[in-house]
């Protein structure tokens, strides 16, 4: 049996759980929403990912004897033990029963709206907060970060080389993942290229060119070597002078029937470099070679270089992706939005904050994405109990928002029923493609890198008015 990944989770998590079986509700239904109230990145959007991760998890939920027993040695502040046997025995038959919907994998998504919605006995919902935050929050923050890079090279390849720089082992195979749903070409990660399927692609290090008494003597033995993957690193010393030997050994290279992929560029005024590089592979006939480039780069960075006319068409992006350097972590939260009691009618549920963009939404929710002429128009946030929902929305920013003549279609999709898998879901390719024709259909104003138009999101007229009641009714007791 393969290890168990039941203790992914937080202490208190656990404790709740006691204390739910200890009061007599463990098996009242609830139903939590996953979502985030930010777009990451100060962007207009972000990518849903990490669903097929959250599916696995799932399917193998289950606590083991092992982990009933580490559980059994926790004690509290009195020195006696934290968890009781009635408990423990409880968690040892405890599986995964629950209803769970999700929007899919490389959907776009936005603030507010659930990304998940799972429903079933109170604890195994509360048990699943965090591994499911923290399988959803990382990818989705990724695969975003990697979208807007891809945005910013306009086409041109991505290469993810981020890997001795991730936070980790499992941060890097995530990474990776996520990189590739977001848009990204290949990864340097082998071990993410075996488990997932992703295109490989890497050159070598300066350490490769130090290694041999001058710079041409090392292309020339990279080429013998690797005749089939020569792409050079040229600013081991003198980067122009680099670009000249390449060039003489990539001629050496077609004479032998090969052919020189590229260069690679990886510090210096990468502009201008790359600028003068073109110039030199042209004029050697070598209009077909790459220029790739690498070094902290970023959607910024990219957007920046290209504005200065750079000649780079490979694009490596390693630390500021895989770490998502200037927003680490997304923010996302998973809330109570629904209990009853076996037998009994639902009670709504929010969270009242001072913060108005920290009130959560009650109900049983459910998206519906409007499109107009094909592109994404707006979206409306309902809850299943009111049945369908009109056409007509007030925005969360107070703009009022009408349909008549669109297309919807309701983003949140069965993935578990009463425990039993039900969604096929899609390979790793299906989702990347997947991302690619959402972004297509967002239109531009919210897909810019700075200051991008607030897409329309609101709630329906009705989930508006109840969670004004709860609201009031809250702020009176």
């Amino acid at each position: 049996m393969a290890s168990s990944r039941a203790l992914l989770t937080d202490l208190y998590q656990l404790t709740m759980a006691n204390g739910y079986f200890q009061q007599g509700l463990a098996e009242h239904e609830t139903v939590f929403h996953l979502f985030y109230r930010r777009n990451p990145f100060g962007g207009g959007y972000a990518l849903a990912s990490g669903l097929p991760l959250v599916m696995e998890f799932l399917q193998q939920f289950r606590f083991q004897d092992d982990d009933l027993q580490y559980l059994s040695r926790l004690t509290g502040n009195d020195g006696r033990p934290l968890f009781e046997a009635p408990f423990l025995r409880y968690l040892q038959g405890l599986r995964f029963t629950c209803d769970l919907h999700a929007i899919p994998d490389g959907t776009v998504v936005f603030p507010h709206e659930p990304l998940l919605r799972i429903q079933g006995p109170i604890i195994l919902c509360q048990l699943l907060e965090t591994p499911l935050l923290n399988l959803i929050n990382f990818h989705t923050l990724i695969a975003t970060k990697a979208a807007r890079i891809c945005q910013a090279t306009e086409g041109e390849p991505v290469l993810e080389f981020g890997l001795r720089r991730a936070q980790g082992e499992d941060g890097a195979m995530a990474a990776s993942r996520a990189a590739y749903v977001g848009g990204v070409a290949a990864t340097s990660n082998v071990l993410a290229g075996k488990r997932y399927g992703i295109p490989v692609r890497g050159t070598h290090a300066h350490s490769w060119v130090m290694t041999f008494s001058s710079e041409e003597d090392a292309f020339r033995a990279y080429a013998e070597a690797m005749p089939n993957n020569c792409v050079f690193l040229v600013d081991t010393y003198d980067t122009i002078e680099g670009v000249k030997k390449a060039i003489a050994v990539g001629k050496e290279l077609a004479e032998k029937g090969h052919r020189m992929v590229g260069i690679r560029l990886d510090s210096g005024d990468l502009a201008a470099l790359s600028i003068e590089a073109r110039r030199l592979l042209d004029a050697a006939g070598m209009e077909d070679a790459a220029i790739v480039a690498s070094n902290d780069l970023d959607e910024y960075e990219i957007t920046q270089l290209k504005a200065q006319g750079a000649r780079i068409n490979v694009w490596g992006v390693g630390t500021r992706l895989v770490t998502a350097y200037d927003q680490p972590a997304l923010g996302g939260v998973y809330k109570l939005s629904a209990i009853r009691a076996p037998g009994e009618a639902w009670q709504y549920r929010l969270k009242l904050s001072e913060q108005p963009i920290k009130v959560s939404n009650p109900g049983i929710l459910q998206v519906r994405r409007f499109f107009r002429d094909g592109m994404m128009a707006g979206d409306m946030i309902y809850n299943l109990e009111d049945g369908a929902p009109g056409l007509r929305f007030e925005t969360f920013g107070g703009a009022s928002q009408v349909f008549e003549g669109t297309e919807a279609q309701d983003l949140l999709q069965p993935v578990f029923d009463r425990g039993r898998l039900v969604y096929l879901g899609r390979d790793i390719h299906q989702i990347r493609a997947h991302a690619q024709a959402q972004l297509a259909q967002l239109p531009a104003p919210y897909r810019r890198l700075q200051a991008p138009d607030t897409y329309p999101t609101g709630l329906s007229p009705q989930l508006q008015a109840l969670k004004q009641r709860l609201i009031d009714r809250l702020a009176s007791d």
